[in-house]
């Protein structure tokens, strides 16, 4: 069974107990009310009929004249001397459904004077009787007898039943009725969103809840709409960190197999006897050359791998830029001029607080990618103080990247030109340890480049500490 048959049998069965319960009180206090007014308005009767009896002459029209007294109250009459005997009786037919002789505690509770009839109403009797003592009685008659049967008092209730059970009937209807509307009302916003988060549940990310309420239903489908827009949003972040994990283990076979294809050529050239001296050794060369390409593979994925897991500590401190600029001006200068191209390189004094071996690291990544690239012209690292930051960067008149490919400029294995970056030696990794190498100094690197007019890099570090 459903929340709204729960409902709606919840309240038919609450509203049909209260209306029977309230129908089935308000009969039995009617008839409580009826049978109390009958009681009063029967001693009342019983005090004017004693009246009327007691001044009745007692010659031979008595027996016509009592009748007609009884007649007109409609009650059944019945007359008894002092010693309790029977005298009268109205009608005829109640004489054999009374006693000849009224019963000694009838007598001893109706001796002397009574101000007020003496009624008696037992539960079980189906009439309702009251006796009167006639002290003034110009007759016979001393005790008067009063007595109905209690359907007459009850009689209007009847009327009142059939009217109760027919509003009844129609309550309950109505109130079927609107139970199952109020169910269905409340039920409804429910079960739009059970259906909802069942499709949710099922992989449906673009489904919406239309749920136009400030109630909690509102609350929560807005919270369930949230939810799906950050599973969608998720879902869009799997889905490309699933294409670039694909993308990312399809570049390292390619970048693996590639070494080792040329490493097993050379070795099977190497083992050929008639091979010259000359091409042995560029065959060993090739091969360390390739080997050496490997090992700054793995390095630098180890080193991108224990940066992604937190595990690549940087050790801050205070030190010279200046100590960087000059091993890279070493490192350099020489192949710089083999390509015919200026290399200027700051030396001036300008300390920093960072991870030494990390930041030489960065700049000689970017310094050897802008002399890599650049045919003609000069490459230029510069550094200066702009308040308590240090901004450096790294400027070539190179070949230049062109806009599509700054947004995936620093992701793993990405290349411009992959056919011109693999004869240059690259492996796509030097930008992303660039860019996790600085993250971990909590600041970030920034290109501008334009297609045949070069490229700038520049970052930021923190001013040294003042000692």
């Amino acid at each position: 069974m459903n929340i709204r048959s729960k409902l709606a049998w919840t309240f038919i069965l609450l509203l049909i107990f209260g209306i029977t319960a309230i129908s089935s009180y308000s009969i039995l206090f009617i008839r409580d009310y009826l049978l109390e007014e009958g009681v009063e308005e029967m001693a009342g009767d019983t005090r004017h009929l004693a009246v009327a009896i007691s001044n009745l002459s007692s010659d031979d029209a008595f027996s016509t004249r009592f009748e007609q007294v009884a007649r007109t109250s409609e009650y059944r009459l019945a007359l008894y001397d002092s010693t309790g005997r029977s005298i009268a009786v109205y009608p005829d037919s109640l004489a054999e459904m009374i006693d000849r002789s009224l019963p000694d505690s009838i007598m001893a509770r109706l001796s002397g004077s009574m101000a007020e009839p003496w009624m008696i109403n037992r539960p079980e009797s189906e009439r309702l009787i009251s006796y009167f003592w006639l002290p003034d009685s110009r007759n016979n008659a001393r005790i008067i007898r009063v007595s109905q049967f209690k359907d007459r008092i009850f009689e209007p209730i009847k009327t009142i039943r059939w009217i109760i059970y027919y509003g009844m009937f129609i309550s309950i209807g109505l109130v079927i009725l609107v139970s199952i509307w109020i169910a269905r009302y409340l039920t409804r916003p429910i079960t739009q969103i059970k259906n909802a988060a069942r499709k949710i549940a099922e992989g449906d990310v673009e489904q919406q809840i239309d749920l136009k309420r400030s109630d909690e239903f509102g609350a929560l489908s807005d919270s369930l709409n949230r939810m799906a827009s950050k599973l969608r949003a998720d879902t869009e972040q799997i889905k490309r960190y699933a294409e670039k994990q694909r993308q990312f283990f399809a570049d390292i076979t390619h970048e693996i197999r590639n070494p080792l294809h040329t490493i097993s050529g050379a070795l099977e050239m190497l083992e050929m006897e008639e091979i010259s001296e000359e091409k042995r050794h560029k065959y060993l060369a090739s091969a360390r050359k390739q080997t050496e390409r490997l090992s700054r593979l793995f390095q630098d994925l180890m080193t991108l791998q224990r940066f992604d897991s937190g595990e690549y500590l940087i050790e801050e401190k205070n030190f010279d830029l200046s100590e960087i600029s000059r091993h890279l001006l070493d490192w350099y200068q020489e192949q710089a001029e083999e390509k015919g191209i200026d290399l200027h390189v700051d030396t001036h004094a300008c300390r920093v607080k960072a991870d030494p071996g990390k930041i030489e690291q960065v700049v000689d990544n970017l310094v050897s990618n802008a002399i890599k690239y650049t045919n003609e012209g000069e490459v230029r690292l510069t550094y200066n103080n702009e308040g308590n930051r240090v901004k450096v960067e790294v400027r070539d008149s190179g070949i230049g990247i062109s806009e599509e490919h700054l947004d995936r400029l620093f992701d793993r294995f990405y290349r411009t030109d992959k056919a011109r970056s693999r004869d240059k030696g690259g492996i796509g990794l030097g930008l992303s340890v660039v860019r996790s190498i600085l993250e971990a100094h909590g600041t970030e690197i920034e290109v501008e480049s334009e297609t045949g007019r070069g490229t700038v890099f520049r970052f930021d570090l923190p001013a040294a500490d003042p000692d």
